[in-house]
């Protein structure tokens, strides 16, 4: 991780950067823009994620501007548009979901998403009632599903073959093996640890 980063839990001050860095994704990545029935979660960030004890919204931060995010919701994945067996696989309040793992182009490849990703995993990890980790993943963003492969358990592949439609991969992302293995990660990865 290069140390011009400062990865960390979002405050209310890295919300207008955390929103800015979600709708250009939307836009520039995503191509279908801002769509309120997808994107309630971006309007209003302090009551989702930071105001929800078992919700954390993660930034990375440089040059004190927000070049990365990722969210934890305790949400299954919703049924439909997706399969109801992945519904039932990933059910409420025991399923965490990540959302929002977004970085701005200029500051890809530089290991943003992984270190927000294991921020996130030991977030779930330490917080009571979590079992699993999910996410689904659409494949147009540049390198998501590289990503997403590389750090994760494939769980379904919901692409068909119109390109106007599903683009949708699932995954499920391990936890720390135990509760005291995520506080170490977590101190670990705020420079705390040894």
């Amino acid at each position: 991780m290069n140390d011009q980063y400062d990865a960390r839990l979002a405050g209310v001050a890295d919300l207008d950067g955390a929103r800015k860095v979600m709708l250009d994704t939307f836009y520039h990545d995503l191509r279908y823009g801002f769509r309120p029935e997808w994107h309630a979660d971006v309007i209003d960030l302090e009551g989702v994620y930071l105001r929800e004890p078992r919700h954390a919204l993660f930034v990375a931060v440089h040059d004190g501007q927000v070049v990365a995010t990722t969210g934890v919701r305790a949400a299954a994945p919703n049924s439909p548009p997706h399969p109801a067996w992945l519904a039932e696989r990933y059910p409420d309040p025991s399923t965490a979901q990540l959302y929002r793992v977004y970085v701005d182009p200029e500051h890809r490849r530089r290991g943003l998403a992984g270190r927000l990703v294991r921020l996130a995993q030991a977030f779930v990890a330490t917080t009571p009632g979590y079992e699993r980790l999910y996410l689904h993943t659409d494949t147009r963003v540049p390198g998501a599903e590289q990503f997403w492969r590389s750090q994760a358990t494939l769980v379904h592949d919901d692409r068909d073959a119109d390109p106007a439609t599903s683009h949708t991969v699932h995954f499920e992302i391990p936890l720390p093996a135990t509760r005291s293995q995520a506080g170490e990660r977590l101190l670990d990865l705020h420079g705390v640890g040894s």
